[in-house]
């Protein structure tokens, strides 16, 4: 599976209901995703992929918002 079609696969994950454990490969995921598009990025210069590097950032922060929240006592 190439980067785009594993980016787009990930566009499509539910974020409902997701462990911490989770949220953490999903954020890995991104991080992998984001840096292995951004290689073909680099040879092709091409606007979409720079949307989809834009759209999976987006998702990827609000994965890390929910993982900084502290937790209230």
């Amino acid at each position: 599976m190439n980067a785009i079609d594993r980016a787009l696969a990930f566009e499509k994950i539910s974020l409902r209901s997701l462990t911490t454990s989770d949220r953490v490969k999903l954020s890995r995921e991104a991080k992998d995703i984001i840096l292995s598009v951004n290689e073909l990025y680099k040879k092709n210069k091409d606007a979409k992929l720079m949307d989809l590097m834009k759209r999976i950032t987006s998702i990827k922060k609000k994965i890390e918002k929910r993982l900084l929240k502290v937790p209230r006592v």
